[in-house]
């Protein structure tokens, strides 16, 4: 959080952030950009209150802050610029806490809870078709320096494509983890293990990178490495993604992050189960799958037709 909302914070206020920060860090198994992008959101909130409100004011009354002050927030949170997805979310945190603290003061934050957040517009990533997301797998190495590399940068964008994996998940494998069970264990977002079935194209392709990496591949570091040796960085695939579909005339969407967005839309197209698929990307809900897999109401209708047992009857 700014010094200048800590400063404009009350300590007791301060104090029962740290302590909520700290419960959905270790209980709930928060990300740390998440618990880092809520602290900011929640003491810029603590911050408007007290000078809204003319001075810091006790926790009770963080429990009972009227619709009218919540208003009041958002309406300064989007004169400052910030975006409805953005606000969207801060809302989400200041009902984290909110629910938190009255939870342990023993008060009805009924108010709180019951705001509305903004609407927005979600943003999906955008597909490769099959052809493309082949030829990005088998051009990604071409532009490498050394064979060893070529072989990496392959290996890696397989594991996204050919498993669904997050770029974080991929990079986080270990030397433990080769060779490459026909199941991989991942531990995703929050903490949630899923078990993933690994194509044996995928077995392969990371086989070869590791019998061509010039580093010992111990079971504590990390599988994928960088020129130096150390842990491979993240940016050094989106460049290789950027070069690659700048040679084969892909749009800008073509991300890492697409290759696992169009590995659960072909899954998909191709007849796949959005239960199954939910649990192979490690979504925690439903609905995130179907925004993520661009499921739109003509596929769902084609599902529910061939599907139930009382579509072909007519009232």
């Amino acid at each position: 959080m700014s010094a200048a909302n800590t400063l404009a914070i009350s300590p007791a206020a301060r104090d029962a952030l740290q302590g909520w920060l700290t419960h959905i860090r270790a209980l709930d198994g928060r990300a740390a950009q998440t618990v880092t992008a809520y602290a900011g959101d929640v003491s810029g909130y603590l911050a408007f209150l007290a000078q809204h409100r003319g001075g810091t004011e006790g926790l009770a009354a963080l429990t009972s802050v009227p619709l009218s002050d919540l208003r009041a927030w958002m309406a300064h949170e989007r004169g400052r610029g910030v975006s409805a997805r953005s606000l969207a979310r801060a809302l989400s945190a200041v009902k984290g806490f909110t629910a938190w603290l009255a939870d342990r003061q023993g008060a009805d934050a009924t108010a709180v809870l019951s705001a509305r957040a903004p609407k927005f517009q979600r943003k999906l990533p955008r597909p490769l078709s099959v052809d493309a997301a082949s030829e990005v797998l088998d051009t990604v190495g071409d532009d490498a320096r050394e064979p060893w590399v070529a072989a990496r940068d392959m290996a890696v964008v397989t594991l996204l494509y050919g498993c669904g994996l997050r770029i974080s998940e991929a990079l986080g494998l270990t030397g433990a983890d080769h060779p490459l069970p026909e199941v991989l264990r991942i531990l995703g977002k929050g903490g949630k293990e899923r078990l993933v079935p690994v194509l044996p194209a995928a077995r392969q392709a990371v086989s070869r990178y590791a019998a061509l990496c010039p580093f010992d591949l111990t079971a504590e570091a990390a599988l994928f490495r960088g020129t130096r040796g150390g842990p491979l960085n993240p940016r050094l695939i989106a460049a290789a993604m950027e070069r690659t579909r700048n040679r084969l005339g892909l749009p800008s969407t073509t991300t890492p992050h697409a290759l696992r967005h169009s590995f659960a839309t072909h899954l998909l197209s191709a007849g796949g189960d959005l239960r199954a698929i939910q649990e192979l990307l490690g979504h925690a809900s439903l609905s995130t799958t179907q925004a993520y897999t661009a499921v739109d109401a003509a596929r769902l209708m084609e599902v529910y037709e061939k599907a139930h047992p009382r579509a072909g009857t007519r009232a």
